[in-house]
């Protein structure tokens, strides 16, 4: 066998037993609602939300969780499964999609309700975190401030913290999304019935 062939012979055997990338999975938070009861049509939208702001941190895409059952105090990302933006900026696009074009309409509270149109919502965003209780059992947690101010004067009408916990059906990347996707749900709901008046 010449030493040319001998070569070539040697490279596809290496490049045969190269293992191949494992692929990488990219996610958001899933296509937005644009109606639900409490609400009804009208433009330009009732409330303006700002810029997510969140710690440096959570400034990325990666996806985080945390052994609570192990070592608490140290923080994990999984290798291959990404969001497309950080958490801020996709609850950010979230509620903005979902406020835009809707006003607050919730009955027997007129005085409130007007008040909302063009208020500024700011939010901070604390946490956004899977946490493993055990080694196939975790819930995801989105942990946040909520404050209005008044559209003229910048004054600030109110001001909430919440706290949202959803379990995850499966132990990876994937169970976290979906629940954090419910999570947003909740998270939205919740915020709503704050806003409307029915929660101080």
């Amino acid at each position: 066998m010449k030493l040319s062939a001998v070569f070539s012979v040697i490279l596809l055997t290496g490049c045969a037993l190269t293992p191949k990338p494992a692929p990488v999975s990219i996610y958001d938070l899933g296509s937005i609602p644009v109606t639900a009861p409490g609400f009804a049509q009208f433009s330009p939208a009732a409330i303006q939300v700002a810029d997510i702001s969140a710690p440096v941190w959570l400034d990325t895409e990666a996806i985080r969780y945390r052994l609570a059952y192990h070592d608490p105090a140290r923080v994990y990302t999984y290798a291959n499964s990404h969001w497309t933006a950080p958490p801020a900026k996709l609850l950010t696009e979230y509620l903005r999609q979902y406020l835009a074009g809707h006003r607050l309409n919730p009955p027997g509270n007129s005085k409130y309700n007007r008040s909302l149109t063009n208020c500024l919502l700011k939010i901070n965003l604390d946490e956004f975190m899977q946490v493993f209780d055990t080694q196939n059992s975790s819930h995801v947690v989105i942990r946040l401030r909520a404050f209005l101010y008044e559209p003229d004067t910048h004054q600030p009408i109110a001001q909430h913290s919440f706290t949202i916990a959803q379990s995850a059906q499966t132990a990876d990347a994937a169970g976290a999304v979906a629940a954090f996707i419910l999570a947003s749900d909740n998270l939205r709901s919740e915020l709503v019935q704050w806003l409307s008046g029915s929660r101080q």
